[in-house]
């Protein structure tokens, strides 16, 4: 069970209120996963009352975290057997959303 304090508790109202849902990833359990459409992230609970980024945003594939790679000369995310092609908009959105999340969490209550 993730205990988290006031403060990070504060830091993840604000992010629902800035339009991201808050979402679990069962394989993930000791993060919080952030989501808005496809894009999504996980986040870990910091000393001091904060929250940042664990690893990488990532494109939602079958419900669960794609990872990009290169299969026959293009771009796909993945996620066991199932695969959601890189587009430029996909591209587009994952940025947006990495922006958004990053500008979220380095706000201020």
């Amino acid at each position: 069970m993730l205990e988290l304090s006031e403060q990070q508790v504060a830091i993840l109202e604000r992010l629902r209120g800035r339009g991201f849902a808050l979402v679990a990833f069962p394989l993930y359990a000791s993060h919080v996963g952030v989501r808005r459409g496809d894009c999504a992230a996980l986040l870990a609970p910091v000393p001091g009352d904060g929250m940042k980024l664990f690893g990488e945003v990532f494109y939602v594939v079958a419900g669960n975290p794609g990872v990009r790679v290169n299969r026959n000369g293009r771009g796909v995310f993945v996620w066991k057997s199932s695969e959601v092609p890189v587009t430029p908009q996909r591209s587009r959105e994952l940025a947006e959303f990495a922006e958004a999340l990053a500008e979220s969490l380095l706000a201020k209550v």
